[in-house]
């Protein structure tokens, strides 16, 4: 154990021992002057913050003999139990990675949990932790309504909006879901996080929604231990910041003070649950033992300071108060705490021993669970459509003036196929959801949801702010409550400012609950280049790098109207059926494109196929035994019209869309480059971290010992008007780059 955490166990004896019992009364009469808090309920608060105090010096322990391997504790903020104790185990929880003693108490709430063993089994990573399986230490449970959270700042802030407005939602809607239609979700964090883009977005949201009469049952509450790791956060900033906040109710209590924090986190969730909107909690806290089992609080604050937090010991000041109101002596106080650090001890030397996931197999199991026959079957179910034909509609179909009514069988345009797609599984399935900036009553920026507001409601299909975070975290939060969402991000660009949205929280949460949380969703961008007469940089972003690296993501891209319809309802099946996240990368070029070859060819129109395509399938065009030509999206019809000129000259390619950006369609790639020899990636992404790379490597990989090569785009952000062609792949580039490669040996 460390120095200081020696001398927070001694500083708790010495501090009781000195007490003198006062006379005894029974633990179930109240003890605060407003009748709310019984001694009996103080004594179950002590337990839960004695608790959390011995776990994390049993993590320190763990951790000095390496046994154990995470020691950010919540020392100093046990008064966040008190908030458990005023919230219902089937209020969803959303904790800060302080807020230990609200877990234990949490957990003790339900009947079966042992969060002493369950704390230290994830403290060691052992493959037994009932929440994450050994892949981190985090706060979680599936029985006790604890959905698990990494300690990136304030990011879970949005999906508790998500939530919080879902619940409401799904009420309404009559979708099944696992909270209850009164339920509160608490969302805990720091005040170093409480500045954080995300949470003052997240909240701002909160509040706006509530703004326009829609249920918000959200509890912030901010553990506000008034630094954060060495920076201080001045005393007044949170109140000044959120405590006049209209549309948010403000309340404040010392988390130390047990019957201050019980009694007004009891007023807080009250109020949250009787009027269903959001309402703060500043729980003002000390953080004891530092940042971490590494920091040395010494070289950036001042002893004094230090010293002062000590004398606000949340532990020894609960034990005080049941000292002073006559529900224990100071002997049974010591003894309780005792008992258990014994039994806290017992088991950190039981689990440090249990086997540690020991294989990259069992690492990533959760991470991208597949099914595919369930999934082909899910997405092939098509009993609305044939039983109503889509009877809440007509709606329009979008795109370049037209006003007739989609029919199953129209030739159409990728944005059309898109939005009788929607329209479909709107129609087909009451838990899907679309939504995203301009979606509803405009119809998004190119029609694509155009009438599917006016067919669905919206209660179903609906705006949001413009605000990424709040789009996927909205996405995130219905998820969790039984929904389907399929939330739109207007431009690629637009994404990056809320990736973590998707990479840390979306993308995570099997993987850190084992499965037993998922979020599903299909989240549709526009994206890609090739826009004539609009755009520069932000509506115009060819780079997908960074959805390509998030583990278990599923990226689809289409590049016409029949793969579209297909790709869609694979991945919202893909969602239903195995909970998981995809990108569905729509090329904003290519939403309403006719042609192909000549103007008025409509060779690039489809019906919307009704057929299934697997995750990671290609598709191949022509069989020409020259040439592979490998590419996807924008670059697909470039490919044909650059294959038929070479036809022209006897020269004979196959050209292979590759329809899935991850997985990629590996297998299909190396059938059809060893069928050729010869193989030429057409990457419109940047030459640095384009999918070409990858491609070019998986053939190496897989020993092909035909020729490779690739032309892409440049590695620029793309321009404004006709500069844009010179950083752009073009057909004049991908027939030179043909060229080149035929006349090689």
């Amino acid at each position: 154990m460390t120095e200081q955490g020696v001398d927070l166990d001694e500083r708790f004896r010495t501090e009781i021992e000195a007490l003198t019992a006062s006379p005894s009364r029974p633990a179930g009469e109240l003890i605060d002057p407003g009748g709310r808090v019984s001694g009996a309920r103080c004594l179950e608060l002590f337990e839960s913050q004695a608790t959390s105090r011995q776990l994390d010096l049993a993590a320190r322990r763990l951790g000095g003999v390496r046994r154990g391997y995470y020691s950010i504790g919540s020392s100093g903020h046990e008064g966040n139990a008190a908030v458990a104790a005023a919230l219902r185990a089937t209020d969803p929880a959303l904790l800060h990675y302080r807020s230990g003693a609200f877990f234990v108490h949490r957990a003790r709430q339900v009947a079966g949990l042992d969060p002493i063993r369950d704390v230290l089994l994830g403290v060691v990573a052992a493959a037994a932790d009932p929440i994450s399986g050994g892949r981190h230490k985090v706060f979680g449970s599936k029985a006790a309504g604890v959905i698990p959270q990494t300690s990136t700042i304030a990011s879970q802030l949005p999906r508790a909006v998500g939530l919080g407005f879902a619940i409401g939602r799904a009420a309404q809607l009559g979708v099944t879901s696992e909270w209850p239609s009164d339920a509160v979700v608490l969302c805990s964090f720091g005040d170093a996080s409480a500045n954080h883009s995300t949470a003052t977005g997240a909240i701002n949201t909160a509040i706006h929604t509530a703004h326009q009469g829609i249920p918000m049952p959200v509890l912030f509450v901010c553990e506000d231990n008034g630094i954060g790791i060495s920076v201080p956060t001045p005393p007044d900033w949170i109140e000044h910041a959120y405590g006049l906040r209209p549309g948010l109710e403000y309340f404040c209590a010392d988390g130390w003070d047990a019957l201050d924090a019980l009694t007004t986190a009891q007023s807080a969730a009250d109020w949250v649950r009787e009027n269903r909107k959001p309402a703060f909690l500043r729980l003002r806290t000390v953080r004891l033992l530092g940042h971490a089992g590494s920091d040395v609080e010494s070289a950036y604050r001042r002893p004094a300071d230090i010293a002062a937090d000590l004398l606000r010991d949340p532990v020894i000041e609960t034990a005080r108060l049941l000292v002073t109101v006559g529900v224990a002596t100071p002997d049974e106080v010591i003894d309780r705490y005792d008992d258990v650090r014994t039994r806290v001890e017992a088991m950190a030397e039981l689990v440090g021993h249990e086997p540690k996931l020991s294989s990259a197999a069992a690492v990533m199991a959760p991470l991208a669970p597949s099914h595919p026959d369930a999934v082909r079957t899910d997405a092939l179910r098509q009993h609305a459509i044939d039983t109503a034909n889509q009877a809440a509609r007509p709606a329009q179909v979008p795109g370049q003036g037209s006003n007739r009514v989609a029919v199953v069988n129209d030739a159409m345009t990728l944005a059309q196929a898109v939005n009788h797609t929607l329209g479909a599984l709107l129609a087909r399935d009451h838990d899907v959801l679309v939504f995203g900036e301009d979606v509803g009553r405009k119809g998004g920026v190119y029609g694509v949801t155009k009438g599917l507001q006016k067919a669905f409601g919206a209660r179903r299909v609906f705006d949001t702010l413009l605000d990424e975070q709040s789009v996927l975290g909205t996405a995130l939060g219905t998820a969790l409550a039984g929904f389907l969402p399929i939330p739109e991000i207007q431009y690629l660009a637009y994404l990056h400012n809320a990736a973590d949205q998707l990479r840390g929280e979306a993308a995570t949460l099997q993987f850190f609950s084992h499965g037993q949380y998922r979020n599903p969703m299909v989240i549709r961008i526009a994206g890609y280049a090739y826009q004539k007469g609009f755009g520069g940089h932000f509506h115009n972003d060819n780079s997908i790098a960074a959805l390509r690296d998030i583990p278990g993501l599923i990226l689809a891209s289409p590049s016409r109207a029949d793969d579209a319809a297909a790709m869609l309802r694979t991945c919202v099946s893909a969602g239903r059926v195995d909970g998981r996240v995809s990108v569905f990368l729509e090329p904003i070029a290519l939403y309403h494109t006719r042609d192909l070859h000549e103007p008025g060819d409509g060779a690039w129109l489809a019906p919307p196929s009704a057929d299934h395509v697997a995750i990671g399938r290609a598709r191949v065009y022509g069989d020409g035994t020259d040439l592979t030509i490998v590419s996807f999206a924008n670059g697909v019809p470039m490919s044909l019209r650059v294959a038929r000129r070479l036809a022209e000259s006897g020269i004979f390619a196959r050209v292979l869309d590759l329809r899935w950006l991850a997985p990629l369609p590996l297998e299909d790639l190396l059938h059809h480059a060893r069928a050729t020899g010869r193989v030429l990636v057409a990457d419109e992404t940047r030459h640095s971290g384009g999918v070409s790379e990858a491609l070019c490597a998986a053939l190496v990989d897989a020993g092909f010992d035909g020729r490779i090569a690739r032309v892409t785009s440049e590695d620029s952000f793309i321009p404004l008007g006709p500069a844009a062609e010179t950083v752009l792949l073009d057909e004049d580039r991908i027939e030179a780059a043909a060229g080149k490669l035929l006349a090689e040996p």
